[in-house]
């Protein structure tokens, strides 16, 4: 496997470190042999090269399977033609249309629900987002002083790529899939997005799927999360559920995240890059290295690399083994260890346990 580390901004260069020693002490335990590419992205690259997305690196990437990346905080970037912000630039150049983010409770670790364990998978190219539904431009403008108009983008080859993909996944998991839209409304759009769940239903029977309008799922996933397995949804309704899904187990520090395309998968923990508590050693890095665990399942998959699923398989009994034991967790979690020993418990973990 070649598997790039671009550690981003802020708290990535913290929690990138860490995800990349749990996911080589997997590798390792495993037989699974990694080729690791560090490449430049974000603020740093900046200061040192005055881009925030080299030359370079996309082509470089091109020749990898996948890659972690860490938070961007594009927001403090200086507003000049170089201080880009590479996230969408890499999610639509390698078209990694499924975004999926897993929701996981753990026993004793605070949260509003217990015994909760569901995906949702949110289309990644398409939708609202004015940086994603165009090929060049924007999708939103404003003709007049007090008019803006944003533009929603739904095709039916994003929709059944990125419902198939959902397809995919709650057949390996427990056989269930919800289908979030709002066709009530949105009657072409959303309309296509159910045609398309539809037509693909009928080739994987052993899946039960059903649908759901949007704010009902919204009040439904509250009340009673332990009733989803797989959920498929556009890209704006996938961004604002998976956030609230990630607020019923314990919040965006245990939210991983990977965005999935034809050829790449890239590690991408849900959170932001925290500049509160950067440098300070303290961020939780569960989101990053179960990010890195969900690249080495996806790599499996697709490569039929058994040393693959079984290095996945190792960071995720390991990771249970301490959030259940409370070993080593970092302040958010209730616990007073730093990044780095937290990082160093999965490790010792997977280790102990080979």
């Amino acid at each position: 496997m070649k598997i790039g580390i671009l550690k981003g901004d802020d708290i990535g260069l913290e929690v990138v470190p860490v995800a990349v020693e749990v996911m080589r002490a997997a590798a390792h335990v495993s037989n699974l042999q990694v080729e690791w590419h560090d490449l430049p992205i974000g603020r740093p690259a900046y200061d040192k090269l005055g881009t925030t997305l080299p030359d370079d690196t996309l082509p470089r990437l091109e020749k990898l399977d996948g890659w972690i990346l860490g938070p961007i905080g594009h927001m403090a970037y200086p507003k000049v033609p170089e201080a880009v912000n590479p996230h969408p630039i890499l999610r639509k150049n390698f078209d990694l249309f499924a975004n999926i983010r897993p929701a996981l409770s753990y026993e004793g670790i605070p949260s509003v629900h217990q015994n909760v364990d569901l995906v949702i998978v949110r289309e990644n190219n398409e939708g609202m987002q004015p940086d994603r539904n165009v090929v060049a431009g924007s999708g939103e403008f404003r003709p007049t002083h007090d008019v803006t108009i944003s533009v929603r983008v739904i095709t039916r080859a994003g929709s059944s790529k990125v419902i198939r993909e959902a397809f995919e996944l709650a057949r390996s998991r427990r056989k269930r899939l919800t289908v979030v839209h709002k066709n009530t409304v949105f009657k072409l759009g959303c309309g296509m997005f159910v045609e398309e769940a539809y037509k693909l239903a009928a080739e994987y029977p052993d899946v039960q799927m059903e649908e759901a309008i949007v704010d009902t799922f919204a009040m439904r996933l509250v009340m009673t999360p332990q009733k989803y397995d797989v959920v498929v949804t556009t890209n704006m309704f996938g961004d604002i559920l998976s956030d609230e899904a990630a607020g019923l187990v314990g919040g965006l520090g245990l939210a991983p995240g990977l965005s999935a395309g034809p050829k790449h998968a890239m590690a991408q923990a849900t959170h932001g890059s925290a500049p509160d508590i950067a440098g300070r050693n303290i961020a939780n890095p569960y989101a990053m290295i179960m990010s890195g665990q969900m690249l080495f399942e996806w790599l499996g998959r697709r490569h039929n690399a058994e040393a693959a699923l079984s290095a996945a398989a190792r960071i995720n009994a390991a990771m249970k083994k301490i959030m259940h034991e409370k070993h080593a967790l970092t302040p958010d979690l209730g616990g007073t260890s730093s990044t780095t020993e937290m990082g160093a418990a999965v490790v010792e973990a997977i280790r102990t346990a080979s």
